[in-house]
């Protein structure tokens, strides 16, 4: 049953992908599947290539994502990627996947993707899910998801989800880059390395000082 739910939301997020256009780059070969070691190889769209006589089932595939992650943390939730790090023939396509895992209330905290608008299907459980736009307007786009609903992220913008079910919840995620990358607002904010001076902070969120460095602290 589980392995069903996850085959159909995978693809379910390749059929959006399909009528999309990707972000990254477009490429001019068949593919480029990444390698870490320069030697023989040509560097293309920020990895480089293998050579294509050298390529093999595996630099496409990855196992894994029918594991539920451990949400043993304070967010209560794990994000399990499948980008270029972890499939090398993503390289130049410009998709990635992801699995999220939800305890009880658990949390994806507010982030951003820089380079990448992100497709969200629900498999289990019950999620509140929202994204703001830009200035000047920071309008809360949200609603609550069941199994089986899709809801997007556009690129850059600030999105979250949160599990107001009593029960744990999956989602999968679909990206438009190999490499999205991911800003999450309080870890950059508060827990930057080394600290931004709390003054600045204050001033920004018009706190106290000393709320700023105890929040500051826990990070």
């Amino acid at each position: 049953m589980e392995g069903g739910r996850i085959l159909l939301a995978i693809s379910l997020l390749a059929l959006a992908f399909s009528f999309s256009t990707a972000s990254d780059p477009s490429h001019l070969q068949d593919f480029c599947v990444a390698i870490k070691d320069a030697e023989n190889g040509v560097f293309v769209n920020g990895k480089f290539c293998k050579d294509p006589k050298s390529v093999i089932a595996e630099d496409f595939s990855f196992s894994g994502l029918h594991m539920p992650g451990n949400t043993s943390n304070q967010q209560g939730s794990k994000v399990t990627p499948a980008n270029v790090e972890q499939i090398p023939g993503l390289n130049t396509l410009g998709i990635s996947l992801a699995r999220i895992d939800y305890a009880p209330y658990g949390l994806n905290p507010p982030h951003t993707h820089p380079r990448a608008s992100e497709i969200l299907v629900v498999l289990e459980g019950k999620l509140y899910v929202g994204f703001v736009t830009s200035n000047p307007d920071h309008s809360l786009i949200a609603k609550v998801l069941y199994p089986g609903d899709v809801f997007i992220f556009p690129v850059g913008l600030i999105h979250f989800q949160f599990n107001i079910g009593k029960t744990n919840a999956v989602a999968f995620a679909g990206l438009s880059s190999q490499n999205p990358g991911v800003i999450t607002i309080a870890d950059a904010v508060f827990g930057s390395k080394p600290s931004i001076n709390p003054d600045v902070l204050a001033k920004a969120f018009l706190l106290d000082k000393n709320a700023v460095t105890y929040v500051q602290s826990r990070f």
